[in-house]
């Protein structure tokens, strides 16, 4: 787990440094600038006062007035007047005049100007090798001589073309028109960003003829004490795509593609600086330090583990950040982009689940042909899901243990002293088949001890005809040996070797056991281990003594006796306990007739008399099984015949 939680943390303090350098990229800069857009304008604030009017320069204006643009500056003055005398606290024209028209025209707008008249101006940068140059283009003197006030009209741009932040310009133009209606602003000394309250004609607007006379077109008191801004505002060039004049994407573009007057956006910063809107957005240490602990939240998360729970976190940390964002940003006036801290959070997450699966796929391959061979399909493919169960320790199941070992192995060992690939071959061709049929009803192959075979059943994997099962593979692999002999004796007589026939004894049983991976930390198996482990091996051993080949215990009869036919043989003592223990034959034959004779014969039996020859005989041919059995109960010189 140490050197886990050191490779997570390394991998974490990767993911933060990439994304801290990529989120420095001016690429990275456009994306969180589209982030401050939606967060910004998600049910976005509604306009904070309805004191501003904008008087819109537009088609319908144009189309009323029929005079070609720009119009002459008299007719300016005129709408001043009219205004003014309907009660306007604040009158801006957001037109430059910069440059001389007739004097006519010069002297009646200069003649209408006063403290409540804010003109526009522009400052433009010239950019050269020697230097930047600021250029500032004022208003003609003449009409700034007669007490209206003059402020920069230019907005700062990103560098996608939309704009988002208050101009750092202590005589912009709306700064100027708050002053002069009477409100001390503070203009900020960075650019901070801009709320927007909603796309192009959120502002009260009214067309420039309309105001011109505004006693027959406009609402009595329509103007009075409200700010005017006048400028710009056609609709025939609104989009992104066509673009159009003195018009600019905002926050708010992303929402109906809409460009936003020249007036409008002034009216927008005007708000922004009366009521304190506009947004703070923190760069350099703070910024780091949000991405630096995302990461470090996600290096909590997946330094255990990885899985579905990762996903549902990384989805989870997304949202708390961009909720987050949104909170900051409508409630403390604060934008800090969540775009760079939920990278880092899913950037540790994908890269280390990426890292877990890829190790996982080697584990399970590893895992694969390490135990193919040896366990269950169902177990490789469960601790190929799992492989944490590969560690000491085990659990008290209830199993069927089968024991498999071969009759006179030490004679044929001994005659083959002098050829050990054959002998080899030969006990590969006996326990190969053999293991085939334990894993096809569902065991598991515990070890392999020279010529014995150990299987279980009911572990690792739940199966509650465990008994059944081990019975039933028991009596598959006597049935084996007989084609798997026939096989041999062919090979042999065609070689012209001597054939050596094999047969096998077996027992069951079934008890509690621990089961689980026992060794040491450097070599260990899936074993089992307990008396009725113990108890198994000895039936196997014992199977010969009464003549048969499958010995099963008391038990492993219980859970199977409507299913095969069971025969009480005898009543033993096992080492180490002091009560005797009841052994049992299997046959597939459950003929209830001869289930009661045998009784009958255990009976006579167990009370020390020698049962009827006529009986034993009936058994011998009814039972071939249990034919060595019957006949050692019997005296040598009453012994019943066998069938050939």
């Amino acid at each position: 787990m140490a050197s886990r939680s050191l490779q997570v943390l390394l991998l974490s303090v990767f993911v933060f440094g990439a994304v801290a350098l990529l989120s420095r990229l001016p690429g990275w800069a456009l994306m969180d600038y589209r982030a401050f857009d939606y967060l910004s304008t998600i049910r976005g604030p509604a306009v904070p006062s309805d004191d501003i009017v904008i008087v819109a320069i537009d088609e319908p204006s144009l189309a009323e007035i029929n005079m070609q643009w720009p119009w002459p500056r008299s007719l300016h003055a005129q709408l001043v007047t009219n205004i003014r005398a309907a009660g306007a606290k604040v009158i801006g024209l957001d037109i430059i005049f910069s440059e001389p028209s007739s004097s006519a025209n010069d002297q009646a707008l200069a003649d209408v100007m006063a403290p409540d008249v804010v003109l526009a101006a522009d400052e433009t940068i010239v950019t050269a090798e020697q230097a930047d140059q600021y250029i500032r283009v004022m208003p003609l003197e003449i009409f700034t001589s007669r007490g209206a006030a003059a402020g920069i009209a230019s907005i700062t741009l990103d560098r996608d073309g939309a704009f988002r932040r208050v101009p750092a310009i202590v005589d912009g133009f709306a700064a100027t028109m708050a002053v002069a209606s009477g409100n001390a602003v503070e203009v900020p000394d960075e650019g901070r960003l801009v709320q927007v309250f909603g796309g192009a004609r959120t502002y009260r607007t009214v067309s420039y003829y309309q105001a011109l006379d505004p006693a027959n077109f406009l609402p009595p008191g329509f103007f009075k004490d409200r700010t005017v801004i006048v400028g710009l505002s056609l609709q025939n060039a609104p989009s992104i795509a066509s673009g159009g004049a003195d018009a600019f994407a905002t926050s708010h573009t992303v929402h109906d593609g809409r460009l936003t007057a020249g007036a409008e956006i002034q009216a927008t910063i005007l708000d922004n600086l009366r009521f304190g809107r506009s947004v703070t957005e923190p760069r350099g240490a703070l910024t780091q330090a949000t991405v630096l602990l995302s990461a470090l939240c996600a290096y909590l998360l997946v330094r255990r583990r990885t899985g579905w729970k990762t996903i549902l976190g990384v989805v989870a940390a997304v949202l708390l950040l961009a909720g987050g964002s949104y909170v900051a940003l409508h409630w403390g006036g604060l934008f800090v982009s969540p775009l760079a801290p939920s990278f880092a959070f899913a950037g540790v997450a994908a890269a280390q689940a990426t890292l877990d699966y890829a190790q996982e796929r080697k584990s399970r391959r590893q895992i694969t042909r390490a135990f193919s061979q040896y366990l269950a399909p169902a177990l490789v493919a469960q601790l190929a899901k799992d492989p944490s169960k590969l560690k000491l320790g085990g659990e008290k199941r209830f199993l069927s243990i089968l024991f498999c070992d071969v009759r006179g192995f030490t004679t044929i060992s001994e005659q083959l002293k002098d050829d050990p690939e054959q002998l080899t071959a030969l006990i590969n061709r006996l326990l190969t088949p053999l293991s085939q049929i334990v894993l096809s009803h569902g065991g598991t192959i515990d070890k392999y001890i020279g010529d014995c075979l150990m299987a279980f059943w009911n572990a690792p994997l739940d199966d509650p005809d465990h008994a059944v099962h081990a019975v039933s593979a028991a009596l598959d692999m006597l049935a084996s040996m007989q084609t798997l002999n026939d096989e041999l004796q062919h090979e042999a007589e065609a070689d012209g070797r001597r054939f050596f026939p094999l047969r096998i004894g077996i027992g069951v049983n079934t008890g509690e056991c621990v089961v689980g991976n026992m060794g040491s930390e450097q070599r260990f198996d899936y074993s089992a281990l307990g008396d009725a482990v113990n108890l198994a091996a000895r039936l196997e051993s014992a199977s010969k003594a009464y003549g048969v080949s499958l010995l099963i215990g008391e038990k492993v009869a219980d859970e199977i006796g409507g299913i095969f036919g069971v025969f009480e043989l005898d009543r033993i003592a096992v080492k180490g306990k002091q009560e005797e223990t009841r052994v049992f034959a299997v046959t597939r034959n459950r003929d209830t007739l001869l289930t009661e004779r045998h009784k009958d014969v255990l009976s006579l039996h167990y009370d020390g008399r020698i049962p009827p020859v006529d009986l034993i005989a009936t058994l011998v041919q009814e039972v071939p099984e249990l034919a060595v059995y019957y006949q050692r109960m019997m005296p040598e010189d009453n012994q019943p015949p066998v069938s050939g």
